[in-house]
C-alpha cells in the first residue's frame, strides 16, 4: 500500500511563488520518499501546541506543512514556504 499527497489551493499557490527550482526539489520529495512509502511519518516530524495535528517535511531551506488522512492514505499538502516565514 502506498500513499498519495495533494495540494489544497492555498499551497499550490505558494508552490508557484517559489519559483522553477524549489517547487521541483519540493514536488520530487513528495513523489519519491512520501507518495511510495508505507509510512509517511517517518520522512517528518509533528508538530507541536495547536499546530499539532499538523507534518512538516524539511526539503533544503523549505518547509512542507502536510495534514496526514490516514484513512484515505493521502498527504494533504496545506502550507509550502522558506524556512523563515512558513509557521
Amino acid at each position: 500500500m502506498s500513499w498519495d499527497y495533494s495540494f489544497n489551493e492555498k499551497a499550490l499557490k505558494q508552490l508557484r511563488k517559489l519559483g522553477h527550482e524549489p517547487a521541483r526539489m519540493i514536488v520530487a520529495f513528495l513523489r519519491e520518499k512520501v507518495a511510495g512509502d508505507e509510512d509517511p511519518r517517518r520522512f517528518g516530524k509533528q508538530l507541536k501546541g495547536e499546530l499539532g495535528e499538523f507534518w512538516r517535511y524539511r526539503v533544503d531551506d523549505f518547509r512542507i506543512i502536510c495534514q496526514i488522512e490516514d484513512v484515505q492514505m493521502v498527504v494533504l499538502v496545506v502550507k509550502v514556504g522558506h524556512r523563515k516565514n512558513v509557521y
